[in-house]
């Protein structure tokens, strides 16, 4: 979830940095920091500003502008704490021991405690518990031991590090030079020329291009193992064996636009409402319905692959996290509508295990790897070892230009547009909908489906973004729907077929986003899910606060029920609940005047009957202090506080 941002050019680079920053701080950090090169020559010094905390925090520290030249050499880093805790001193930038060289850096390096020990021995003293500084200590270690310039110390000092990473680097010996690398990190460097509006010539290093699309739109992406020298007349693109590459210049597709709220009062709400035009941005070109000719459904990358793939023994959907469940979700489509054996695997534990994979002609497993950002290490790294093993690899994924995308066979491209929000929402419908085309699709390449089926199902599914936009329409509905429900410390979602899935990632949402226990469970016949049932708990496929529920359906569908808790248990809570009355009725002396007491205990009994809102509808005409003592007590319903009080309290 870290960020890097980092400029050279002819301008102040303070703005440039901290404003690439800013556009980062969706993807989560807890500190942020800058290192800015000032003076020239031998007078060259690091200014470094590190600040626990939001950007805003960062820059309020900046230092005021004085009349000197402002510097235009810089590297930025929003932190994720994964080496120590949040504070200034583990926040990035990292310096060497000997203060002469800055490093910034996105990723887990996996030898860590190795390093650490040999660093130790020789003397290095460490200020901060990240791994980071081991790295800036290393690249000392090396430079000074071999008297290498800064760019052979680089690629020599990362030839000892294992695991992941994404660098930028600065050096007091060489203050016009800006070297960065990566490996399994994404990275990408933006280039402005001089006759660009508004601009000088400037390069911009980043981990996301949200942070430079602001100020270009001609990127380079890097590959894993490469690393780029930039100074002010140009940059040089090698890998880390010192091999010299050509990389050409991409378009950015993105737009400024896409990344900012607009009117939305925040990125989830924004992109929560953008699915109907996600939707129909993923089938847009791709399926053909009306007309002389039969519908069809076209995939322009997997043409060529059809046959394969129709043929096919099986297919592997290797994600993880919310693409897993739609990869969940895959399984079920095109196993019921095209007939071929599918299996879903956490690409986490794909990638650590030794799969039996096929190859041979007629009877091959395919890999199928799927990602929103198409950079997620453990899926990319599913990939890279399907191919290592001769296993055809395809990608979905939403991110043109992506890791995935680079290094699969061919894919499938979502179009769903930027993702801010951290929890997915549009990705994970436009990825089902791909998912649902690509099954349809196979179906009917391998006669599973007839042709008038075909068409039901394609005209069906031309037919979602109006019907999301007609739910849409209801959130006044929607938000009333949470206030009943704000109070459940527990929340059970239960489907069946396509629908578990889906539980799954419902049950993941509401943690993602309010912090509230939440699980999704599969509906089957008799499922005693009242044993983990509490007063407390809500149910999303009858949700309810009674303590007993069922689901009902057809008879061929799942029916589940919640059994009745043990008169021993209820009792118990209810004395619990009666201390909880006693210590609100200290609190507010005056409570017999307006009724606290029976104010807690309709709150209390809001919890069994078939219906809770009229009682609470009561309970909002109280008294504030009333009011929030209910609520604290919703809140806390199994508080274990006693209080000796005079009889007359109770």
């Amino acid at each position: 979830m870290c960020g890097i941002v980092a400029f050279l050019g002819a301008d102040d680079a303070v703005p440039y940095l901290v404003g690439g920053l800013k556009r980062l701080e969706y993807r989560g950090y807890d500190s942020a920091g800058v290192a800015l090169m000032t003076g020239v020559g031998a007078a060259a010094s690091f200014e470094i500003v590190k600040r626990v905390g939001k950007v805003a925090n960062l820059e309020a520290a900046m230092p005021a502008p004085n009349g000197a030249p402002r510097p235009t050499l810089g590297i930025a880093h929003t932190r994720w704490a994964t080496h120590g805790p949040p504070n200034d001193e583990n926040a990035h930038p990292h310096v060497s021991r000997n203060g002469r060289i800055a490093v910034v850096h996105n990723g887990v390096i996996e030898n860590f405690a190795a390093l650490r020990e040999s660093l130790l021995s020789k003397g290095y003293a460490l200020v901060s518990q990240t791994d980071t500084e081991l790295f800036a200590h290393l690249l000392e270690d090396v430079q000074t031991k071999e008297k290498l310039p800064l760019d052979a110390a680089v690629r020599l000092a990362l030839t000892q590090v294992q695991g992941a990473f994404g660098i930028a680097v600065l050096s007091l010996d060489e203050p016009e030079v800006l070297i960065a690398a990566r490996r399994g990190s994404p990275l990408m460097m933006g280039i402005r020329d001089a006759q660009t509006p508004g601009g000088q010539a400037a390069y911009f290093i980043a981990s996301d291009a949200s942070a430079v699309v602001e100020h270009t739109r001609h990127v380079i992406y890097f590959q894993d193992s490469e690393m780029v020298v930039i100074r002010p007349g140009g940059y040089e693109i090698m890998t880390l064996d010192n091999v010299q590459l050509t990389r050409s210049v991409e378009q950015l597709e993105l737009s400024l636009a896409q990344i900012q709220k607009g009117a939305y009062k925040h990125f989830m709400l924004k992109e929560i409402l953008e699915q109907p035009e996600a939707l129909r941005n993923t089938m847009r070109g791709r399926i053909r319905l009306g007309g002389a000719s039969p519908p069809e459904i076209r995939f322009g990358g997997l043409e060529p692959l059809m046959e394969r793939l129709a043929s096919a023994r099986r297919l592997v959907f290797c994600a993880c996290g919310t693409s897993w469940h739609a990869a969940l979700v895959g399984e079920y489509l095109i196993e019921q509508l095209a007939g071929v054996n599918v299996e879903v695997e956490y690409a986490s534990e794909f990638r650590y295990r030794n799969p039996i994979l096929a190859r041979t002609d007629g009877c091959e497993d395919i890999v199928v790897v799927i990602s929103q950002s198409g950079e997620t290490a453990d899926t990319l790294a599913a990939a890279q070892f399907a191919r290592k093993k001769g296993i055809l690899a395809i990608g979905i994924c939403n991110v043109v230009g992506s890791s995935i995308a680079r290094e699969t066979d061919a894919g499938i491209y979502l179009h769903a547009g930027p993702e801010i929000g951290v929890a997915s929402t549009k990705a994970f419908t436009a990825q089902i909908t791909c998912l649902a085309m690509l099954a349809l699709k196979l179906g009917r390449y391998r006669g599973a489906i007839s042709e008038e089926q075909f068409e039901e199902h394609v005209t069906a599914l031309l037919s979602l973004p109006a019907k999301m936009a007609e739910i849409f329409a209801q959130s006044d509905k929607i938000y009333e729907m949470s206030r009943v429900y704000r109070y459940a410390h527990n929340f059970l979602y239960l489907g069946r077929g396509y629908n578990f899935p889906v539980a799954l990632e419902g049950a993941l949402k509401l943690k993602e986003i309010s912090y509230i226990h939440a699980e999704g469970c599969a509906a089957r016949p008799r499922s005693r899910v009242g044993a983990v049932c509490a007063e407390n708990c809500a149910l999303s496929a009858r949700a309810c606060w009674r303590p007993r529920w069922q689901v009902r359906g057809r008879r061929d569908e799942a029916r589940a029920d919640c059994a009745d808790r043990s008169l021993h248990a209820r009792r118990r809570d209810r004395a619990h609940f009666r201390r909880n009355v006693r210590e609100a009725s200290l609190e507010h002396p005056s409570a017999r005047a307006c009724a606290s007491r029976r104010v807690l205990a309709a709150t209390w009994r809001s919890l069994t009957p078939r219906s809770a809102a009229p009682r609470r509808a009561r309970a909002r005409l109280l008294c504030r202090r009333c009011s929030r003592a209910a609520a604290r007590l919703l809140r806390s319903p199994r508080a274990t506080t006693t209080t000796s009080t005079p009889s007359a309290s109770t």
